[in-house]
């Protein structure tokens, strides 16, 4: 058994130490997610990796512009794939790219992209159009200038939700990672109802009825989706399948205003306090 104290959020995809146990000799590869922009144990899992002589796979759909040892994210296993959808610290609308090490997969990346070409008048692969469109590029380019003052600005409004529900029982934060340098993307905040005193489902509906919206970030969990009904076991999955049914991330952009930021984890600590905040008749019109 475990309990929510012991349970970090950043190991919400994966249990390092399990890693090893589950290789086979059908195993190529070893992916992971950077999920709400913290960092995998990234020397470990290499470690891991060399030993048997796979690859590293990382979804860093989350953690763009996070460094790691002064070092860009990107720049680490054999893989990384970034999301420039328009939730995303940085955004192009709606795109994606894929950082590699590997000249030949690269190649291979490019041929499935477009069309199966390899070169001009030569197609020999069977692929996709995947590029990006010119008006999405247009919009990163745009975008692309101000990423550094949008993770400034973010920073700003996690440092004030921190200094509302840090230390509060009952309520799980993501931990300062040792040599990273965050992008202050997500704000996710585990719930133990039995210690808070009020379930995530409770504060997520209190939310919803000021207008303010939360998100239940991932939940359901994937494999409880009712497409792979029956075809997998959610309890194989116990950490994810835990915080699945626990975590809110709170409202987190640039633009936010601390009043705003105030009243979100007001309503939040009213559920500690015993108490259900009343309607601010002032409220209205407040984003």
């Amino acid at each position: 058994m475990f309990n929510c104290a012991e349970i970090r959020v950043s190991e919400v995809t994966y249990d390092v130490d399990k890693i090893e146990e589950l290789i086979t000799d059908r195993t190529v590869a070893i992916m992971l997610v950077h999920v709400y922009g913290n960092v995998c144990n990234i020397e470990e899992i290499q470690r891991i990796a060399d030993k048997y002589g796979l690859k590293v796979i990382y979804d860093a759909a989350h953690t763009f512009g996070v460094k790691y040892k002064d070092q860009g994210i990107g720049s680490f296993g054999s893989v990384s794939c970034f999301s420039f959808h328009a939730t995303k610290v940085f955004n192009t609308v709606e795109s994606v790219a894929t950082c590699f090490k590997d000249a030949d997969f690269g190649l291979e990346l490019y041929r499935l992209k477009n069309f199966g070409i390899r070169v001009p008048e030569r197609v020999d692969g069977m692929g996709a159009n995947a590029k990006i469109n010119e008006f999405c590029a247009a919009m990163g380019l745009c975008n692309l200038r101000h990423a550094d003052e949008e993770i400034i600005k973010r920073k700003a409004v996690i440092e004030r939700h921190m200094q509302h529900l840090s230390g509060v029982e009952g309520i799980q934060l993501s931990p300062e990672q040792k040599n990273v340098n965050p992008n202050y993307a997500y704000f996710p905040a585990v719930f133990d109802e039995k210690v808070f005193g009020a379930s995530r489902n409770e504060v997520f509906d209190a939310l919803v009825e000021q207008g303010i919206g939360a998100r239940k970030y991932f939940y359901p969990l994937i494999n409880t989706f009712d497409c792979f009904y029956g075809k997998y076991d959610p309890h194989e999955t116990p950490i994810a399948l835990h915080i699945s049914k626990r975590v809110l991330t709170l409202p987190l952009y640039a633009e936010l205003s601390l009043e705003n930021m105030d009243i979100i984890c007001e309503i939040i600590l009213s559920y500690k306090s015993s108490y259900r905040i009343k309607e601010d008749e002032n409220y209205e019109g407040r984003k």
